[in-house]
């Protein structure tokens, strides 16, 4: 196969888009297939590196990381396989069709989705894309579609949410490691390469019955894990400095045939040169795309995407980092907002930090941001909270289990902090939800005092202090939520009133 470049990527825009808009199928199919060297006519199974080459590019055209879709088609049809020796298409006992198995969906054609494997593709991604979006599957930390574990429950949801894909057996408590979703991760890790991270969820978030047909109960939406995630391979950029995730060899063409150019050490810097290619020799089957590098010293090369990372290898935010940071180098920052100044103390101390390297939703680039209109949870504020007033025992604490908000809530026990959350079953979801202003008034207004106080209490506290100019509790807002930017006004305030 050619060596193919990314010619859909330069000319569509990505970030959001959604194939429902105003865009013919058709020619998206079209292109994939002239990018990928396809004849979409044919009745036999393309070889391993085109095949690559279709799933990847529908993904990318979708915004779904293609490590996921490559994993689902190799979990559904086996060795990417769509059509059988007589050049018709696989349709299994239950009515699944095809690469990705589209069974029961609405709306496709299903004479095309036996003959084109494009258009199979194509409804497997959409179907996918939509398992993402929708409202009653729980999230995972902000939901960024970049990042692998973000899309547990999606993948899930493709195969359904029945009680054989919970993701722990209800009877013993244990992680279900034949559920869907854990079988297609450990495709990933097995044929993308990716040290994947095990999300520690609770028995008591999903309710069913194991002899029942209905769908999982899901009794927490949203989870917030303090955990290093892993994102998508498939969005380096031209110039970016990347890592080595081990010591890997340097190809002169993208395949594992091609003579060694030496050997990249771990963690070593390198430099992107190009979009990515598919492996050159058609027998060999690989997951993983090639990436043309450069080295400190000038020697170019290939590394299999697999092996590089970026800087900043998750969206979730960075540890804390004191000193001069210029926050004006995040994309969002804006000198002109009442925060702004908030932000950078806040920042240069250590109690809060930024989001390296995600998409913007503004301009669909992937930039370091601040977020600062950005909800917080009732964690999240805690993590914050502590890091101002606590910072040594935050980080000396050790948890008691694998919640992620154990430290956090044994503090707030601690302190006798009035929170909503804690290490239960039945409290905490709530640790993953929004906190309100007034919530957030009471815990800074009794870990001040050194015990509980009153929401009104709080707030006099607050309006007395000139930590807030709001003259009553209603114009105050107690309900609304706290977004990220309140939050460091708050703690900036009190720390000019009670610290200078």
């Amino acid at each position: 196969m050619k060596k193919i470049l990314k010619p859909l990527i330069s000319v569509i825009a990505i970030g959001a888009l959604s194939l429902s808009i105003n865009i013919d199928k058709n020619v998206l199919a079209n292109n994939i297939a002239n990018t990928c060297e396809y004849d979409s006519a044919s009745k036999v199974n393309p070889d391993f590196p085109t095949m690559n080459c279709l799933l990847t590019e529908t993904a990318l055209i979708y915004d779904v990381p293609p490590e996921i879709v490559k994993a689902i088609a190799e979990g559904e049809s086996g060795n990417w396989r769509h059509f059988d020796m007589n050049g018709e298409a696989i349709v299994t006992a239950d009515k699944g069709i095809g690469i990705m198995q589209i069974t029961n969906q609405a709306g496709y054609n299903q004479d095309r989705l036996k003959s084109d494997i494009i258009y199979n593709i194509q409804a497997g991604v959409e179907t996918l894309d939509n398992m993402f979006k929708r409202k009653d599957l729980p999230s995972i930390n902000g939901g960024e579609r970049d990042v692998l574990e973000h899309w547990y429950f999606a993948i899930m949801a493709y195969n359904g949410t029945k009680p054989v894909n919970s993701p722990i057996i209800q009877a013993t408590g244990e992680r279900n490691t034949n559920a869907y979703q854990e079988r297609i991760l450990r495709i990933i890790e097995k044929l993308e390469l990716i040290d994947l991270t095990e999300l520690p969820f609770s028995p008591e978030h999903f309710q069913y019955d194991s002899n029942s047909k209905e769908n999982i109960k899901f009794s927490a939406m949203n989870y917030d894990f303090d955990l290093p995630l892993n994102k998508s391979k498939y969005f380096f950029g031209t110039n970016q400095k990347v890592s080595a995730t081990t010591n890997v060899t340097l190809r002169t063409r993208p395949t594992t045939d091609s003579p060694s150019m030496g050997t990249l050490r771990e963690g070593e810097i390198v430099t992107i040169t190009g979009p990515f290619v598919y492996e050159e020799v058609s027998a060999k089957k690989n997951h993983f795309v090639w990436y043309p590098v450069k080295r400190s010293d000038g020697t170019k090369g290939y590394v299999a995407s697999s092996y590089l990372n970026y800087s900043a290898s998750t969206p979730t935010p960075t540890p804390p980092t004191t000193g001069n940071v210029d926050v004006s180098k995040f994309a969002d920052y804006n000198a002109n907002q009442y925060w702004a100044e908030d932000f950078k103390w806040a920042v240069n101390i250590g109690i809060i930090s930024g989001y390296p390297n995600v998409k913007n939703p503004s301009t669909g680039k992937y930039e370091n941001l601040l977020k600062p209109y950005n909800n917080l949870t009732e964690n999240q504020m805690l993590t914050i909270l502590f890091r101002y007033f606590k910072p040594s025992e935050l980080a000396s604490t050790i948890a008691n289990t694998s919640w992620y908000g154990d430290v956090n809530y044994q503090l707030a026990t601690k302190y006798s902090l009035p929170v909503l959350g804690a290490n239960t079953a039945s409290k905490q979801a709530i640790a993953g939800k929004d906190i309100t202003r007034g919530n957030f008034a009471r815990i800074l207004a009794s870990m001040h005092y050194g015990k509980t106080v009153s929401q009104s209490e709080a707030i006099k506290f607050l309006r007395d202090n000139g930590l807030t100019t709001t003259k009553t509790n209603e114009e105050f807002k107690p309900n609304d939520s706290l977004a990220r930017a309140h939050t460091v006004a708050f703690f900036h305030r009190y720390e000019q009133i009670f610290n200078n």
